[in-house]
């Protein structure tokens, strides 16, 4: 098997390059640096053009910059009760590099095809929600300087983790009602922690603060419902809710985007505001452009195109048969057309 796209280190270095053929060694290579999936290059699927959010290099990028001011602002702050005076002017670089990429884009949208395992979850959730609350906001037409501040308070949001002991966090299991007590606490240790940072919004701050929230107030950590929660807190603890679910744990796999979508819609009205649901179904590619999937009538195949009116009813080109066998002569299903037909399962093999 040959590469299907460079994969790339932490700190944008590129790990293999396109078109390198794997073998053993290499792929223990990528393993240790937490890639547990690749594209792959198929003369069945060499038209397809991946779409991605951002850019492989913009993502790795991102995530060394944000690893790396986490770990010194935790730092100091357990030393001396302050964080680097520079965290600010960090942060808005990311943000205005995740604004400059999405730039290129006609209509962002929210694509999952970024490969990532379970290791460094914070750091990876940290963008994701950084990434995906910019685009939401991009969708409402809000000013730069709402994005900023909103895709500040993406960013930072969780930064209160970092000083929850780590086992916790990562318990392969379900958490003890002590544990739990303990794990909510982030909330307000990071609003403390961003609070009186010069150059950060206090709007920022009470994104850490109140993203956990509800609109029915069963939130934490005050029980504050409805408008009471800040406009980009609702819009945070939506993004939040879907990676987190859509994300692979030490504890568990990741769950498919459509089911984690149908969750957040039991919500709707009672945890989550109705209308900010509706913005973030219309902007996910809950199955994106090069991802294998099954459907309902046995059949598999990869996802060529999106329909833009109808995000989870992509184009799939038929690879296989219901009956295993390779197709000598793919072709291709639009769903939106199709509607007795849907999506089962995302692979990784084929």
């Amino acid at each position: 098997m040959r590469l299907g796209r460079t994969i790339y280190n932490e700190q944008g270095m590129v790990l293999l390059q396109e078109h390198v053929e794997l073998n053993d060694t290499l792929i223990r290579k990528l393993e240790s640096h937490g890639v547990d999936m690749v594209y792959i290059h198929d003369s069945r699927t060499e038209d397809i053009e991946i779409m991605e959010t951002i850019t492989p290099e913009t993502r790795s990028r991102a995530l060394s910059q944000i690893k790396q001011n986490f770990s010194r602002t935790l730092d100091q702050f357990q030393r001396k009760r302050t964080v680097p005076s520079h965290l600010d002017k960090e942060f808005k670089g990311i943000v205005q590099m995740l604004l400059e990429d999405l730039g290129r884009h006609d209509q962002a949208l929210i694509s999952l095809s970024e490969l990532r395992g379970a290791d460094e979850h914070l750091f990876n959730h940290s963008l994701n929600v950084g990434l995906y609350s910019i685009i939401l906001g991009l969708s409402e037409g809000y000013t730069n300087d709402q994005l900023m501040t909103l895709g500040m308070g993406g960013l930072l949001h969780d930064i209160g983790k970092m000083q929850i002991n780590q086992r916790i966090l990562n318990k392969p299991g379900k958490l003890t009602g002590p544990e739990m007590d303990i794990v909510k606490r982030h909330t307000e240790l990071g609003f403390q922690m961003l609070k009186d940072i010069p150059n950060i919004s206090l709007i920022t701050a009470h994104c850490a603060l109140q993203h956990h929230e509800r609109m029915d107030g069963s939130g934490y950590p005050r029980g504050i419902k409805g408008e009471d929660i800040h406009e980009y807190a609702q819009w945070i603890g939506i993004v939040d809710s879907f990676d987190a679910m859509t994300s692979h744990r030490t504890y568990r796999t990741a769950m498919l985007p459509h089911k984690a979508m149908e969750i957040l819609y039991t919500g709707s009205g009672t945890l989550f505001d109705q209308q900010k649901l509706m913005k973030l179904r219309d902007k996910i590619a809950i199955y994106p452009i090069g991802i294998t999937v099954k459907l309902n009538t046995g059949e598999k195949g990869v996802v060529v195109d999106l329909n833009a009116s109808s995000l989870h009813r992509p184009v799939v080109r038929i690879l296989e048969d219901a009956e295993g066998s390779i197709l000598n002569s793919p072709y291709e299903v639009d769903l939106s057309k199709k509607l007795n037909i849907m999506i089962t399962d995302l692979l990784y093999e084929l």
